[in-house]
């Protein structure tokens, strides 16, 4: 009897050392910390079924019979979007691989020079010009990367997310480039659903005191009804309290979404200020921004896909800037022997005759290391 030997793609997020926790073969993500994520599914499926019970049936009947249907599909778009943002990969960016790491610290040993003993190192960043403006790619300790722009590392879930807007325990999960449309309509469409069932709940009740329906129901049945009575007092009031930071927050975000900005970039006043430059981002056009952040195109998943566990994170870096079309540009720690080539490869991406690239064509991140980097590829393609 022979054996026979099953191989099985490792697939990226089960190798994932992030805080983060996995289900239906990885389609499922979230956060570790999921206890707030089921207070909000308690509060929207509890107010709503208390509104389906209670309020939809008398409303129906002497108001509208369209009103409980509305009120369903709602609700039902309302979860879809909850369970889209909750269970998605927000972006994550894979973690260098050992060899990598060490590849890029000698790099970063290389550029900055000898260090005198006792002097603090310079920190380890790098020039791109995106739109004509400088943005910094910093390094992260923890990943072993120079982060592409926008992107932070989340200390909650301990990854780094590309475009990382902020970590939400309202959804359980960060909220960053693959789900932050996902975000919005959630807010938006609770904000909706609040404002609906909160100006339903208050109809009812004036329909009911016109008609002299709490008094009379009251005598009639006077076990039930004042719990039914005490019910809808409580919809009102969390419907209440839920209205302002729901349609506050979805207010800030449309505020956001016409700037073409995120959530980490206006705490950190990124692009605010005397000496700060303007969003390189932004299309000065709040259509425009809004068409970029909500109808743009679905990035698919960088940890979900079945791969061998030794394919490079370093081209998934370059192909990121190339999106951008941000050369590097030397900085104050640059080492005089190095700014020449690095100014010469910015000067050639920038000649006319480079102006339109083939898309096959990835553009080097700097002189030095384009070699580098290329045969890393080929040796590991082999």
């Amino acid at each position: 009897m022979s054996a026979v030997m099953i191989t099985r793609k490792v697939r990226k997020w089960e190798k994932l050392p992030g805080k983060n926790t996995f289900c239906c073969d990885g389609r499922v993500m979230m956060a570790r910390q999921k206890g707030v994520f089921y207070l909000t599914l308690f509060l929207i499926t509890g107010t709503c079924a208390l509104f389906f019970a209670f309020e939809c049936p008398y409303l129906a009947v002497h108001l509208c019979p369209a009103i409980p249907v509305f009120a369903v599909l709602l609700f039902l778009f309302v979860m879809a979007m909850l369970l889209r943002t909750s269970f998605s990969d927000p972006g994550v960016l894979p973690r260098a691989l050992p060899e990598e790491a060490t590849f890029i610290e000698m790099e970063i040993e290389a550029a900055n020079g000898n260090v005198p003993a006792g002097q603090r190192p310079p920190p380890r960043i790098r020039n791109v010009q995106i739109n004509n403006q400088i943005v910094k790619l910093k390094y992260c300790y923890t990943c072993k990367i120079f982060r592409p722009p926008r992107a932070s590392h989340c200390s909650i879930c301990d990854n780094c997310v590309d475009r990382f807007d902020h970590h939400c325990p309202w959804v359980g999960n960060c909220v960053g480039k693959r789900n932050y449309r996902y975000f919005y309509l959630f807010t938006l469409s609770l904000s909706l659903l609040t404002i609906y069932i909160f100006t339903f709940d208050i109809v009812h009740v004036v329909m009911r005191s016109m008609n002299g329906g709490f008094l009379n129901t009251l005598k009639e049945t006077p076990g039930t009804y004042p719990l039914k009575l005490s019910l809808t007092v409580l919809e009102v009031l969390v419907c209440f309290f839920t209205l302002w930071s729901v349609v506050g927050l979805t207010g800030f975000h449309t505020y956001l979404i016409s700037l073409n900005q995120t959530t980490n970039e206006d705490i950190k006043g990124s692009w605010s200020g005397k000496n700060r430059g303007q969003n390189p981002y932004s299309h000065k056009n709040i259509i425009k921004n809004c068409c970029e952040v909500l109808c743009g195109p679905t990035y698919p998943s960088n940890i979900g896909t079945a791969i061998n566990p030794t394919v490079s994170v370093t081209m998934f870096i370059v192909l990121s800037l190339q999106k951008t079309t941000a050369p590097l540009i030397p900085n104050e720690h640059t080492p005089d022997d190095a700014k020449p080539s690095i100014a010469a490869s910015a000067e050639k991406n920038a000649s006319p005759k480079e102006e339109h690239p083939a898309a096959t064509k990835v553009p080097p991140l700097a002189s030095p290391e384009t070699d580098a980097e290329t045969s890393i590829a080929k040796e590991r393609a082999h």
